[in-house]
């Protein structure tokens, strides 16, 4: 049987840019599983397409996620996913505990808005 993921590496590498704003190549590498180089090319793509920015900070890279950024999928638009934004499309990801409208099950949304670690590896 073929190997798959459920994610994109493109989705790992947002994930760990939204929970570790700080972060550097080789731990994105590291934690998605595949080459710096890789890394590299994934984060301009996601910052190509209005996903993530990135500010310089002295030797190291802050990264911004936009979770307000407009999916470009063209399939999104005519179905009920284009309704969604893209933080309620990752909150179930960052916190299982979060249901698809961003709220926790209480309603208060995820408490601290924090997102939680992602490892790809698991």
């Amino acid at each position: 049987m073929t190997e798959w993921k459920f994610l994109t590496n493109h989705a790992h590498v947002l994930l760990c840019v939204a929970h570790e704003p700080q972060i550097r190549l080789r731990e994105i590498a590291e934690a998605v599983g595949i080459t710096e180089r890789a890394a590299h090319r994934i984060i301009a793509e996601l910052e190509e397409g209005g996903y993530i920015s990135r500010e310089r900070r002295g030797r190291r890279n802050l990264y911004r996620f936009h979770p307000a950024a407009v999916m470009s999928h063209p399939n999104f638009q005519n179905s009920m996913l284009g309704e969604l934004s893209l933080s309620e499309l990752v909150a179930p990801f960052i916190d299982p505990g979060t249901h698809a409208n961003g709220q926790a099950p209480n309603g208060n949304g995820n408490g601290n808005g924090r997102l939680r670690a992602v490892d790809a590896r698991a």
